[in-house]
C-alpha cells in the first residue's frame, strides 16, 4: 500500500464569518497564498462550499446539537476522537478538558488509534521547559490536544526538538521564543522557509498535527493587528509549504474547533460554522468530505486512509 502523510493544520478559534472588512480580519488581511489555493476567493461562508484545482472547502458543525455557544475542550476533543463529547457530557465546555472530557479523550483517539494500527504520528508543537514544569506540579492542565497526544504514549516536543528542526515554535518563526521565553538561541525561520521545513518533518510521519492557537487569543483580545499579522505569516507559511507539498501523496486538513476571530465585534465565541479545507488530490479530497458534516466527522475521515496495518498477519 503506498504511503499516506496527512498534515493537520488546527486553527483554534477560526470559523465562516461574513464578508466583512471591518470585524473579519480573513477579509481584510492580504493572504495571497491562501487566496490563490481558493481560486482568488476570501474564506468567508458566502464562498463555502468551494472546489478549486488543489483544494476543497467545505462547513462543518461545532455546535453538535447541543445548544450554547461551542467551547475548546469539547470541540478539540471531538476533532481528536471522532466522538460527539458535548452531547455526552451535556454541554460545551472550555478551555481544558474537565474530568469527564478527559475521561473520553483518553479512552480513545485518534494518535492512539494510529498507532494500534502500526503508524507514526506527532504533534509538532515544541513546548518551553517551564511549561513541563507546570504540567508536572498541576498548576496547568493539559489542553485536549496534547491530552490525545500524551495519552496514546506519544511524547510532546521540546525545546531540543525546536533545537534540532524536528519541532516549530507556535508562530513557526522562533521569535516567540527569543523575545517572550529567553531562549536566546532558539532557530529563526521567515513563515516561507517554516513552511518548506514543515513539509520535509511531515515526510517522518503518516499523520502530523500542528496546533495554531494564538488566532483564538486574538479574537479573544479582538487584537485586529494582532489577527491580521498572525494571518500573514500563516499565508508565508503555507506559502512555503505549497511549493514543496505533493498533492498525490498526502492531504492537508485546516480547520478549526469553534468560531471566534472571524468576528472580532465580540470577545465570545461564535456559534458560526467553521471550514473544512482540504488540500491535495481531488480523488483524495472527494473521499475525506464525502461523509464529513461535523467536528466528530474528522477522525473518521482521517482513519479511513490507514487501515490496520496489523490485520495483515
Amino acid at each position: 500500500m503506498r504511503r499516506m502523510n496527512f498534515l493537520f493544520l488546527f486553527m483554534d478559534g477560526v470559523g465562516l464569518g461574513n464578508n466583512d472588512l471591518e470585524h473579519n480580519p480573513l477579509v481584510s488581511t492580504k493572504v495571497p497564498n491562501l487566496e490563490k489555493l481558493l481560486g482568488g476567493k476570501k474564506l468567508v461562508a458566502d464562498n463555502v462550499p468551494l472546489e478549486s484545482e488543489q483544494a476543497s472547502v467545505i462547513a462543518i458543525d461545532p455546535n453538535l446539537e447541543v445548544e450554547g455557544l461551542p467551547q475548546s475542550a469539547t470541540g478539540q476533543g471531538s476533532l481528536v476522537t471522532g466522538k460527539n463529547i458535548p452531547k455526552l457530557v451535556g454541554e460545551h465546555y472550555g478551555p481544558k478538558p474537565n474530568k469527564a472530557v478527559r475521561v473520553i479523550i483518553e479512552e480513545d483517539n485518534l494518535f492512539s488509534t494510529l498507532t494500534k494500527r502500526g503508524y507514526r504520528s506527532a504533534l509538532l508543537n515544541a513546548y518551553p521547559e517551564g511549561f513541563f514544569q507546570a504540567i508536572d506540579s498541576g498548576r496547568r492542565l493539559l489542553s485536549a490536544i496534547p491530552l490525545a497526544v500524551s495519552s496514546a504514549g506519544i511524547a510532546l516536543k521540546t525545546a531540543d526538538d525546536l533545537n534540532a528542526g524536528e519541532a516549530f515554535s507556535v508562530d513557526f518563526t522562533g521569535r516567540g521564543w527569543r523575545d517572550r521565553l529567553g531562549y536566546k538561541d532558539s532557530p529563526i525561520m521567515n513563515g516561507r522557509e517554516a513552511g518548506r521545513k514543515l513539509a520535509a518533518v511531515v515526510e517522518s510521519y503518516d499523520l502530523a498535527f500542528f496546533e495554531f492557537w494564538v488566532s483564538d487569543y486574538a479574537g479573544h483580545h479582538q487584537d485586529h493587528e494582532a489577527a491580521k499579522e498572525l494571518l500573514e505569516n500563516f499565508d508565508a507559511v503555507l506559502g512555503g509549504l505549497l511549493e514543496v507539498w505533493n498533492d498525490d501523496e498526502g492531504l492537508i486538513l485546516i480547520t478549526s474547533d469553534h468560531g471566534n476571530m472571524e468576528d472580532l465585534s465580540s470577545r465570545r465565541h461564535t456559534d458560526n460554522q467553521v471550514p473544512a479545507l482540504i488540500i491535495g488530490a481531488k480523488e483524495m479530497r472527494d473521499r475525506f468530505i464525502k461523509d464529513l458534516k461535523d467536528l466528530s466527522g474528522v477522525t473518521p475521515a482521517i482513519l479511513q486512509f490507514y487501515p490496520d496495518r496489523n490485520e495483515a498477519y
